[in-house]
């Protein structure tokens, strides 16, 4: 129980700094408004939920033995970025009345796979807050339902984020350098994780 509040803490600071996961739904609550993002962030969250209790059940032990599963993975995920980064990056103002295209929840669970900032959270909050002698079920249980309770308030800081600049942007060069902005910062946001 000593545990839960740096646990939390950490959970909430990796939630909620920027990266892949929140720069995305920023994006597309700024382009689809508050509803448009719900799946992704459903998505996310249940994702990252799987994830941690896969490393933390010591499934990820090949991928961690293996420095070729290791950047086979890396790549991958920044391919996938990469990709994103450049369909947000050069995607047209949003038309009056059109709906958005947004990322769905299984699309955004499948994404925890190959995003490189979750791997790297999910075997940091593993390794940092494991406690001896609880099995790695429960503990794996435990770290998850952390980042489970905190996951959706975080991404609904950026949702609203994205809010304002959706609402702030009413001319269709403002939209193209915002979404070449988000397209940009998604793009770095691959610089520490492969570093």
């Amino acid at each position: 129980m000593e545990t839960l509040l740096p646990l939390l803490g950490f959970a909430i600071a990796a939630s909620v700094t920027p990266g892949p996961n929140t720069l995305m739904v920023a994006a597309m609550a700024a382009r689809g408004g508050a509803r448009a993002p719900l799946p992704a962030m459903l998505g996310i969250s249940a994702g990252f939920v799987v994830l941690l209790l896969v490393v933390a059940l010591g499934l990820a032990a090949p991928l961690a033995a293996s420095p070729m599963a290791q950047s086979a993975m890396r790549w991958v995920g920044a391919g996938w970025l990469l990709w994103l980064a450049f369909r947000i990056g050069t995607a047209p103002p949003p038309a009056p009345g059109a709906p958005a295209r947004v990322m769905g929840f299984w699309a955004a669970a499948a994404f925890q796979w190959v995003n490189p900032k979750a791997w790297l959270v999910g075997l940091a909050a593993t390794a940092a807050f494991s406690v001896p002698g609880e099995g790695a079920l429960a503990g794996g249980l435990r770290i998850a339902l952390a980042f489970g309770v905190v996951s959706l308030p975080c991404l609904a800081v950026w949702v609203a984020l994205g809010l304002g600049a959706g609402r702030a942007l009413r001319m269709p060069r403002a939209w193209r350098v915002f979404n070449a902005a988000m397209g940009l910062l998604l793009a770095a946001s691959l610089l520490p994780l492969l570093g």
